[in-house]
């Protein structure tokens, strides 16, 4: 199991020290973690992520030029065309497949979710991520039931966002233990460990890291 921890703007160094596996960046500039420029102190050995929601493809990869970008990490309405058609710019400014940028789709789940929808993204995308639906794409602070998720179709790894915080760490080491979790490569924590938008709390992240990958 990893973890990414989103919405870097303020002090990602701090964060660093951490070892997460994923750093995120946003870049839909109505959120209060919107970010145009690197921050000082970027670090070159954790994959960076970058959340764009219904962005161009030009500004796509302007920002993975910009910051780096491991993954794009899809957080609107884009369709499965929109993916493709985004793949085949990508193949053409790499060369190395190693260096291939990897696609996340996000999906946004309430009480319920139609799981049919992921048939269209299998074969584009390299990860699914389900967070919470709510007023904005992202950071609502709230969890959707992960129950919902042992009805997951797909054997595609997954990120599982939306709300967490160290109040959700007992019910969030249950569902790691359960069969839905098999599929789950990673946790996306964002505004429960905040101390304002885009500044990480990290000593409460520490905290999480213990109770979750060292238990």
């Amino acid at each position: 199991m990893k973890l990414k921890v989103c919405g870097i703007k303020e002090n990602p160094e701090a964060v660093r020290a951490l070892q997460p596996d994923y750093l995120g960046f946003i870049f839909w500039e109505p959120s209060p973690r919107f970010i145009s420029n690197p921050p000082e102190g970027l670090p070159s050995d954790i994959q960076r992520v970058g959340v764009f929601v219904d962005a161009s493809i030009p500004d796509i990869l302007r920002q993975i030029q910009v910051f780096g970008l491991s993954l794009v990490q899809l957080h609107g309405k884009e369709s499965p065309e929109f993916c493709t058609a985004l793949q085949k710019e990508l193949a053409k400014s790499q060369g190395d497949d190693s260096l291939k940028v990897k696609l996340i789709k996000v999906f946004s789940v309430n009480d319920e979710f139609d799981f049919t929808v992921l048939s269209a993204y299998e074969k584009i995308c390299d990860y699914f991520l389900f967070d919470t639906k709510g007023k904005l794409p992202g950071g609502n602070g709230y969890a959707f039931n992960w129950e919902l998720l042992k009805e997951y179709p797909s054997k595609k790894p997954y990120f599982l966002s939306g709300g967490i915080g160290l109040e959700e760490v007992p019910q969030l080491i249950r569902f790691i233990e359960s069969p839905e979790a098999a599929f789950c490569h990673a946790l996306d924590v964002n505004s429960k460990f905040e101390l304002k938008p885009g500044a990480k709390d990290v000593p409460e992240l520490k905290r999480f890291m213990k109770l979750i990958f060292d238990k």
